[in-house]
């Protein structure tokens, strides 16, 4: 049986698009640089997904993913590249003003308190992260929140999931499931880990073939149900 759940926070229970997009125009009037059109938006959005990916293989540090998807976003569309660290400190805190909950996730995270344990594990920053999770109300129902910029390793990292373990003290990794939107991240993760892997997959992709995922669900309101857990009693 799970007895406990680490949470993916962007993209899982909270919808990272719509934050990205909000922070980004927020910040293209506030810096000057025009409107931000929807091309802009996509390309953006194809640039950051690389990056952080290039930070999960181990191929740049943290603080050469953030400043450097800009400076090539910017140099794309013709903006000046230095002004990428500046944009960069302010998206971090911008991105935590626009809070939309993934499938009514608030409401699911409440519910299941005090019947499994639930930690957020996140390769967000400390700044962002922070400032979602305190405005949106989920970090005070997390019984740990495990940011990789305070533990110094990345998921997929095997290392990030050890330090976890250390702290929360699990004894059967069978009893630990990681939820998350993201592949090469969260499930990737969980499977160098050893634990079990929930892939939240709204938009029903298919599965490639060197991933090993326990459950899939497009809707995290399944959750309960596929593991059985309304039956458990609360113990608050």
């Amino acid at each position: 049986m799970i007895q406990t759940i680490l949470w993916d926070v962007d993209g899982t229970l909270l919808d990272f698009d719509a934050a990205e997009r909000a922070a980004l125009r927020t910040l293209f009037a506030e810096f000057e640089l025009g409107f931000c059109t929807e091309q802009m938006l996509a390309r953006y959005s194809v640039i950051n997904v690389s990056f952080w990916q290039r930070l999960e293989r181990g191929e740049m540090t943290k603080p050469e993913i953030l400043t450097g998807r800009f400076e090539q976003f910017f140099r794309e569309f013709e903006i000046d590249a230095g002004l990428a660290p500046a944009f960069n400190d302010r998206y971090q805190l911008t991105l935590g003003d626009t809070i939309e909950f993934r499938d009514d996730s608030l409401n699911l995270v409440k519910s299941l308190k005090g019947k499994v344990r639930q930690y957020v594990v996140s390769n967000g920053t400390v700044a962002a992260q922070t400032k979602k999770l305190d405005r949106s109300g989920l970090g005070k129902l997390m019984d740990g929140i495990f940011l990789s910029e305070e533990l110094g390793v990345e998921k997929p990292n095997v290392g990030f999931f050890e330090k976890v373990f250390s702290e929360i003290r699990v004894d059967k990794l069978a009893e630990v499931l990681i939820v998350g939107d993201s592949l090469t991240s969260d499930i990737r993760g969980g499977m160098n880990a050893g634990i079990k892997t929930c892939w939240y997959n709204p938009g029903k992709k298919p599965l490639p073939d060197d991933y090993r995922v326990d459950y899939v669900i497009s809707d995290l309101r399944e959750l309960p149900k596929l593991l059985d857990l309304n039956h458990v009693t609360a113990t608050h």
